[in-house]
């Protein structure tokens, strides 16, 4: 039996925190600020929502809506710093 894709686990666990905000069912590379699901205070939650799920450190520079904007775009974004902070 194979082990879940470490990209498939972020995916669940993201498409989790987003059900319990977002009042809508998200593609994988569906734009969630331009629908305007996202207010300025949820997106700080985002931001440490990834930080302690995920064990990373968002950067001020990682603070770009590009890494923020899609539940892919945050795999993405987990995928990099997890491999930027690998010993």
């Amino acid at each position: 039996m194979s082990e879940p894709s470490p990209s498939r686990d972020a995916e669940q666990i993201l498409r989790g925190f987003l059900a319990r905000h977002v009042p809508a069912s998200l593609e994988r590379e569906e734009d969630f600020f331009a629908r305007g699901y996202v207010s300025s205070l949820f997106a700080l939650q985002l931001v440490v929502f990834v930080e302690k799920q995920f064990a990373i450190t968002v950067e001020p520079e990682d603070l770009s809506l590009d890494n923020f904007r899609s539940i892919g775009a945050m795999e993405r974004f987990v995928g990099r710093k997890r491999g930027a902070e690998a010993p």
